[in-house]
């Protein structure tokens, strides 16, 4: 006769594989750095800790120590570009993810659906929403460099920001020779950054810029 406890542990695991094969395709799909294997290994992981755990009777030492653990793996998934942050998103899904599979591991299969359903609705129908936020208010940095310390190029960079509908603050300023460097915090629709970056393009006395 086959142990129920030993299938009841198997099927966690199966769905754990499952509910990390949904999450990870998605972040695969879009190319992150924890991908399709990743997220299943994470998922499937935390349930089997969690298992453990409960034959062992330390849910709540094992419970913190997956949290740990995870809070590591998350940290790796965030580097930086320039001034700003990536990974962030696929930190927390890591995060979300094993959680799912605690959960799982204590046999809270509605909790871990319901989790799941919440998740791929952030992740996929959600994009939109940010989308909608960028076109009508992006915040971008912008490292310019201007030719020379002429007071005429200064007034004609902000009026640059001016004709293009943004709002510019100069956070950072950096003089090198005859060149002068600034870093901008700008803001505005993103139709309007586009408008931007052609006119600095164009602009004989901009040395270079970086956004």
């Amino acid at each position: 006769m086959k142990d129920p406890i030993l299938i009841e542990e198997i099927i966690k695991l199966v769905v754990a594989l499952l509910i990390g094969a949904i999450i990870g395709a998605e972040r695969e799909y879009k190319s992150k750095a924890a991908g399709f294997r990743t997220v299943i290994l994470i998922t499937v992981g935390s349930t089997l800790f969690t298992i453990v755990s409960n034959v062992m009777g330390a849910d709540a030492r094992v419970a913190s120590n997956i949290v740990t653990g995870i809070g590591f793996l998350g940290a790796g998934a965030i580097f930086r570009e320039g001034v700003n942050v990536k990974g962030l998103t696929t930190a927390t899904t890591i995060w979300i993810s094993a959680a799912i599979g605690m959960a799982i591991g204590i046999g809270k299969y509605d909790f871990a659906i319901v989790a799941l359903v919440i998740v791929m609705l952030v992740l996929l129908s959600f994009t939109w929403i940010q989308n909608i936020i960028e076109k009508t208010n992006k915040v971008e940095i912008y490292h310019i460099t201007i030719e020379n310390n002429k007071e005429t190029n200064k007034q004609t960079l902000k009026a640059i920001f001016v004709s293009c509908q943004l709002k510019a603050r100069c956070v950072k300023h950096m003089k090198d020779h005859h060149k002068q460097t600034y870093m901008f915090t700008v803001q505005g629709p993103a139709r309007n950054h586009s408008k931007l970056i052609d006119v600095l393009f164009n602009s004989e006395f901009i040395a270079s810029f970086e956004a």
